[in-house]
């Protein structure tokens, strides 16, 4: 039997970076996952494939459309999937390959297999071959993570009908997509087909697309989408998804009750995701789950059996790969006994299409509903020198802050490389910064930055200089 300070179940984002700062701090790890590859979800069929697949067909549709603006000419581009899916593999391998180094450098045991559950410290290892190995571990971290959601009058056959998984790995450009769910992987996947030719249907039960972010956010990123040839189909519920050769027919009824039909020769199903427990035996353990099929934790992210923690999206909060990571971080260095923290309200979120969508703290709908009396701040991209340069002109950034104090409570934006900027957001939230406290610092010119420091001159006191 092999012993070990600390076990990882599972070796996603958050836990190869819980093993990764275990392994730092002094304790002999051990991590286990049951793919071939390391990385999770994240880096296999998540995050890291969908972005080398959103930048691919974004140079795509820059050639198209935008390189003889620049003073660029060339024939008409041709969109290669196939090389676009294979560059995709390249970047997948590159990445969860440079994981295993990580693991190797840090001298973390790696046991290729399901984990399951024997005691609350003894964790079986079942290899592919059948055979299997107890580890016996002072603690543990379950980060076994999520998989697809789906509903349940829906047969995913996974060729036509099918899921991210799949969605990144299709031999052709759908003609007709139609995808279930105007959340961030619907929308993200979808703008990998609409420009590469595909005519893109979203179809949402809400009555706006991301509509877990600030609505101001919802309401410009649909007419962006849309202004780029998506179409949507708000307030409508699915309730058939039927298959017919090459060909599938979505039945619905829209926001007026009435039964609406919608026909594709691929339907992308994007309802969220669920936590993974299958297999892990935590009734051996004695480990609680609450009604949605998650572990439960307390704050410092223990179960109820005080030797074993989880982490990501096996447990309440945003599914987000850099969620997941601070979590495995909080618990390794808490087993150190440090004192870590984190503060959810500063996790951002981002929806990487184009112009790309991010957010951080409380959206203005939040802030009214808790009866905050509130400032805002905004600035259009398109009043942006840097913008106008890059030809980048969609978006916003929009800053609300304390009516009082002049604390900012949250930042949304959208516009080009929000995905970067929003962490200029999470620096200043997280020292309790003020709108004017950012107004007041020097911003590089010319760069989208300009926009935060304009949409926190404009919070505090309606003063933006170029707008």
């Amino acid at each position: 039997m092999s012993q070990f300070d600390v076990t990882v179940i599972g070796s996603g984002p958050g836990g190869y970076v819980a093993a990764i700062r275990a392994a730092q701090l002094g304790f002999k790890t051990a991590i286990i996952e049951k793919y071939p590859t390391m990385g999770g979800t994240c880096l296999n069929v998540g995050c890291i494939p969908s972005k080398a697949l959103l930048d691919s067909s974004e140079h795509f549709e820059n050639a198209k459309h935008n390189f003889a603006n620049h003073g660029i000419i060339i024939s008409e581009p041709k969109a290669d999937l196939g090389r676009m899916v294979e560059r995709k593999n390249e970047v997948v391998d590159q990445t969860t390959k440079g994981i295993k180094f990580l693991m190797d450098k840090n001298k973390i045991t790696v046991f290729e297999g399901v984990g399951s559950f024997e005691s609350p410290t003894q964790v079986k290892v079942t290899k592919n071959d059948g055979s299997s190995e107890i580890l016996d571990s002072k603690y543990i971290i379950i980060a076994t993570g999520s998989k697809p959601s789906n509903l349940p009058f829906i047969t995913l056959d996974k060729e036509r009908v099918i899921t991210s998984t799949e969605a990144l790995n299709l031999k052709e450009i759908p003609k007709k997509l139609l995808v279930i769910g105007g959340g961030v992987i619907g929308l993200e996947l979808g703008s990998v087909y609409l420009r590469l030719g595909a005519e893109v249907t979203v179809i949402e039960f809400m009555d706006k697309i991301i509509p877990g972010m600030d609505g101001a956010l919802s309401k410009e990123l649909q007419k962006v989408l849309k202004k780029q040839g998506m179409k949507f189909e708000l307030s409508t519920a699915v309730s058939a998804v039927e298959r017919s050769g090459d060909s599938v027919k979505v039945t619905a009824k829209n926001k007026k009750g009435e039964e609406v039909t919608f026909e594709g020769d691929y339907c992308l199903v994007s309802v969220g995701r669920k936590p993974y427990t299958d297999g892990l035996a935590l009734e051996k353990a004695g480990v609680d789950m609450d009604e949605r099929g998650r572990v439960k934790v307390n704050d410092h992210l223990q179960t109820n059996v005080s030797n074993i923690y989880a982490i990501g999206d096996v447990i309440q909060g945003a599914m987000l790969a850099h969620k997941a990571s601070e979590e495995g971080v909080l618990v390794a260095e808490q087993l150190a006994g440090q004192k870590p923290h984190i503060n959810y309200n500063l996790i951002p979120g981002v929806v990487y299409t184009w112009p790309e969508v991010a957010g951080v703290g409380k959206t203005e709908e939040q802030l009214k509903a808790e009866g905050v009396a509130i400032k805002v701040g905004n600035f259009p991209m398109r009043a942006l020198g840097r913008s106008r340069a890059s030809g980048d002109l969609d978006g916003f950034i929009k800053i609300i802050a304390d009516e009082k104090t002049d604390e900012i409570l949250g930042m949304h934006m959208i516009g080009a490389r929000a995905a970067d900027l929003i962490a200029e957001a999470v620096v200043a939230m997280e020292y309790r910064a003020s709108a004017e406290d950012l107004a007041r610092m020097s911003h590089a010119h010319p760069t989208y930055a300009e926009a935060v420091k304009e949409a926190a001159l404009d919070a505090t006191a309606k003063i933006a200089i170029h707008f």
